[in-house]
C-alpha cells in the first residue's frame, strides 16, 4: 500500500505553480521564500519538470513515502528459496518454513507468509465463508443487541455437555439452555426459544466465528427478522456482555452441578429466572434485567 508523506489534495497543484514561477524567470530562492518551502524542495520539482517538455496543464503527484529497502527485508537468495520450494511442492507456508529452517536458512513463518501473498500465491480454501462487516447498533432499547455464545463442559467419561447463552446489551436479560450437541440448526432453535420466552423482539445477536454460528444460521434468523452479526476475528471483547455472562452462569450454577444433561436441564432454567429477576446488576444501577425493562 502507498503511503503518501502528505493528504493535502492541492499540493500537487501548488508545486506545478512553484515551478512555473521559476520558468518565468524568478530565483528558486524566491519561489521558496513566497511558498514557505526549502529551496532544495523547489529544485526537485523543477528538477521533474524540464522547461523545453512543460506543460502547465500537469501536475507533479505526490509520491510514496515508503523505503525502497528495509535493513531487516529478507535476501533475494531467501525469496528465491521460498518460492522455489512453493513451485516444488505446492505446500503452504507452514511446511515451506519447517525445510527451509531444517536446511538452516533463519526466516520467520511470518515472512514466509508474507513473501507468497506478496507474490500471489496465497491460497484461501474455498470453503471459507466471508462474513460482511456490518455496522454494530448502539443498544438504546431491548432487542436492538443481543449477543450469543456457547460454553462446553468436559465430563470425566471425555464427553461434553454444552450450554447455548444468550443476553441482552440493554437490559442484561438472558437465557440459556443445555444441549449434549451444537450446531447451526441448534442456535437457530435456541435463538427461537429464547425470542418466546423474551418480552421484547430480537433485531440483532452478534456471535463469535463459531461453526454453530455459521450462514445457515444466519438464514435462519433472517427468515425470523432478526439480523446476524459477527465480531472482528480473534476480538472476544466485542462480545464482552455475553463473556461475562459465561463467567457468572459458571461460577454461580453450573459447576456447582453434577454433569448430567438432566440436572442441568433442571437447574439451568431456575437460575435464569433468579438471575433475571432477583438478581441485582451493578453495570444497570443495580437493578434486575426485568426492572430495566419496565423502567
Amino acid at each position: 500500500m502507498a503511503m503518501a508523506y502528505t493528504t493535502n489534495p492541492n499540493l500537487p497543484k501548488v508545486r506545478i505553480q512553484a515551478v512555473k514561477m521559476v520558468h518565468s524567470g524568478l530565483s528558486t530562492r524566491a519561489v521558496a521564500r513566497h511558498f514557505g518551502f526549502a529551496q532544495s524542495t523547489i529544485v526537485k520539482w523543477c528538477a521533474k519538470v524540464p522547461k523545453n517538455t512543460y506543460d502547465y496543464r500537469l501536475v507533479i503527484r505526490t509520491e510514496s513515502s515508503r523505503p525502497h529497502h528495509h535493513p531487516k527485508e529478507l535476501s533475494d537468495e531467501v525469496v528465491g528459496q521460498i518460492l522455489e520450494l512453493r513451485a516444488k511442492t505446492q505446500r503452504g507456508a507452514e511446511f515451506i518454513h519447517f525445510m527451509l529452517v531444517k536446511d538452516g536458512v533463519r526466516v520467520s513463518l511470518s515472512s514466509v507468509k508474507r513473501t507468497l501473498s506478496r507474490h500471489g500465491l496465497t491460497k484461501y480454501s474455498r470453503w471459507k465463508k466471508w462474513h460482511q462487516q456490518t455496522p454494530r447498533p448502539i443498544p438504546e432499547a431491548p432487542g436492538l443487541l443481543l449477543e450469543a455464545d456457547t460454553i462446553h463442559i468436559g465430563r470425566k467419561d471425555g464427553s461434553e455437555l454444552y450450554v447455548y447463552t444468550l443476553i441482552d446489551v440493554h437490559s442484561r436479560w438472558a437465557h440459556a439452555e443445555p444441549v449434549i450437541r451444537i450446531g447451526a440448526a441448534g442456535g437457530a432453535r435456541f435463538v427461537s426459544s429464547a425470542q418466546l420466552a423474551a418480552p421484547f423482539m430480537f433485531k440483532t445477536v452478534q456471535t463469535d466465528h463459531g461453526p454453530e454460528f455459521s450462514k445457515y444460521f444466519t438464514k435462519q434468523l433472517a427468515a425470523r427478522d432478526c439480523r446476524h452479526r459477527h465480531i472482528r476475528v480473534r476480538k472476544p471483547n466485542d462480545n464482552a456482555h455475553i463473556e461475562r455472562f459465561n463467567r457468572t452462569i459458571q461460577e454461580e450454577c453450573i459447576l456447582r452441578l453434577p454433569h448430567r444433561l438432566d440436572i442441568w436441564e433442571r437447574e439451568i432454567p431456575d437460575y435464569i429466572r433468579y438471575y433475571n429477576t432477583d438478581r441485582p446488576h451493578m453495570g444497570i444501577d443495580w437493578l434486575t434485567p426485568v426492572q430495566k425493562l419496565q423502567n
